[in-house]
């Protein structure tokens, strides 16, 4: 049986957890690191992002479990951590453009 308490903790983690994805940055850190691993530097480059900002957002992703780190050397690669994470960004995208495209029918029928 799901509590009170339970169910509102469960949706502060899901609030916490999606509060990772808020970003426009980071969500273009995950699209990247799907096509495979990279660090900081090829994120940067690739991202047209300044260091400092590109390792923020790593962070932020990494203390929320979404990408995780491989150490070489002095080195440090980042990857997806679970590459479902990309489709339920996919299904969002889909749901985004349905509305989008929901509204752009309302704007036809006004003129």
């Amino acid at each position: 049986m799901v509590t009170p308490s339970l169910r509102q903790e469960i949706s502060q983690l899901e609030a916490d957890f999606c509060s990772a994805l808020s970003d426009p940055n980071r969500l273009l850190i995950l699209y990247t690191l799907n096509e495979g691993p990279c660090n900081v530097t090829e994120l940067t480059n690739e991202l047209n992002i300044n260091q400092p900002s590109t390792s923020r957002h790593l962070k932020v992703l990494r203390e929320h479990g979404l990408v995780h780190t491989t150490r070489q050397g002095t080195s440090i690669t980042y990857e997806i951590s679970d590459r479902r994470l990309i489709k339920a960004l996919d299904i969002l995208r889909s749901v985004m453009r349905d509305r989008l495209a929901y509204r752009a029918g309302l704007m036809e029928e006004t003129t």
